[in-house]
């Protein structure tokens, strides 16, 4: 194993080499183009022995990948934003046909208004297709997730498409020292795959054929078997990643500093780091102050979940995205996942980074210091304050905004 320097896509795409995959088909979109790239070069070098394939849209790319797991080979593609919401029908069908396709979701905001920049709503929108969701906190975890990704999807009790996400720019387009591994390690780690059913025109068999209405429940059901079967797997597959190679993995998610924590902090991505940064902080000053990180999201760990949270009395959650007039995604499952417990917690929900805004020290201790029970306060928003002075002006009562995101909802 030895330690590169290495841009983020880079790092992904160098892990997704050493998955030896069969079939690569993407279409470029920013800021995911890099790893891509990347991957077009090692197959034009002879570095990787696969074929890559060219589309004319995300939405031929997934079905590309998805005509050659059908067949029995690997595959991978990566995609970001509106290129993953034009794949969403594709990947709908993948997870239905229980193809273990693997992609990389560079996270990006979502139009309109148009941009370029950081958020999770392209991949949380995707968060009822049946497709596994891991979340990177930095560079080395996105390239390690790579290795997990294939590991979960192929593995039989699973059979389920996984996509790794990772904040574009944040960590897409950040260097960093990340530790690639030698082949023999993946190889390791990393079985072939080997389908449980491929077409074969020696033994043909049909895949998403047309279910009535008395198989057609059946069918989701199975799905959601598998995706609870996967919190196992995932679980399973980090302890034998910290025996092949030697570092820990956190699995479905972590715990930092929660041990005796009264207030927890809950998100995802590279935000995560921000929180401990605050945490540390506080606790220099006496707060008992953790962080929970949630890796994956699909499956969402309801009863791992329980147990991380079950001493704090507070809980934040903060959201790289919203469900437009209702909250935001993490919080929603957070709070279904919590209900009815002994001892129900305070639970208090922030809706932070939209389109790129910069997730800092003082968002963070802003979601800290509030004292209402929220379920979609927009931090760090600068209408906020041109609002407050116009209601001021006019003898108005500023609790009671009206402009749309701007207030504070209360539970």
């Amino acid at each position: 194993m030895a330690r590169h320097m290495l841009e983020g896509s880079e790092a992904v795409a160098q892990a997704a080499c050493l998955c030896r995959p069969g079939v690569i088909c993407a279409y470029p979109i920013t800021p995911q183009t890099h790893i891509v790239a990347e991957l077009a070069e090692m197959v034009a070098d002879g570095q990787l022995k696969a074929e890559y394939v060219n589309a004319e849209s995300e939405h031929s790319a997934a079905s590309i990948v998805l005509g050659a797991t059908a067949t029995g080979v690997r595959t991978f593609t990566s995609t970001s934003s509106q290129g993953l919401l034009l794949m969403a029908e594709v990947l709908f069908n993948i997870a239905g046909m229980r193809l273990p396709v693997v992609l990389t979701c560079v996270n990006r905001a979502v139009s309109a208004p148009l941009s370029i920049w950081n958020d999770q709503q392209d991949s949380l929108s995707l968060r009822d297709s049946g497709v596994i969701q891991l979340y990177a906190e930095n560079n080395q975890e996105a390239a390690d997730l790579m290795y997990m990704a294939y590991r979960v999807a192929e593995d039989r009790r699973v059979l389920l498409p996984a996509m790794v996400c990772l904040d574009g720019y944040l960590l897409s387009h950040a260097w960093e020292a990340v530790e690639i591994p030698d082949p023999e390690q993946v190889d390791a780690f990393l079985p072939p795959y080997n389908p449980l059913y491929k077409l074969d025109p020696e033994a043909p068999i049909t895949m998403g054929m047309y279910a009535n209405p008395d198989l057609y429940m059946e069918a989701r059901w199975a799905l959601q078997q598998a995706m609870e079967e996967a919190i196992t797997v995932i679980q399973e597959a980090s302890h034998d990643f910290e025996r092949v190679f030697g570092r820990p993995m956190a699995g479905i998610l972590e715990e930092y500093r929660t041990e005796d924590a009264t207030t927890i902090l809950l998100c995802m991505g590279s935000m995560v780091s921000v929180a401990k940064e605050v945490v540390d902080e506080l606790r220099g000053k006496g707060k008992k102050v953790g962080v929970v990180k949630l890796v994956s999201y699909r499956p969402f760990p309801r009863i791992l979940l329980r147990e991380a949270l079950k001493g704090a009395s507070n809980i934040l959650v903060l959201d790289k995205g919203i469900s437009l007039g209702s909250a935001g995604p993490v919080l929603l499952d957070v709070r279904s996942a919590l209900h009815g417990r002994p001892r129900q917690p305070k639970i208090r929900g922030f809706v932070v980074g939209l389109g790129g805004r910069d997730v800092t020290r003082e968002t963070i201790k802003a979601a800290l210091a509030e004292k209402e029970l929220v379920d979609a306060r927009f931090l760090d928003l600068k209408a906020d304050v041109a609002l407050a002075s116009a209601e001021e002006a006019t003898g108005r009562d500023s609790k009671h905004r009206a402009g749309a995101g701007m207030g504070t909802a209360h539970a």
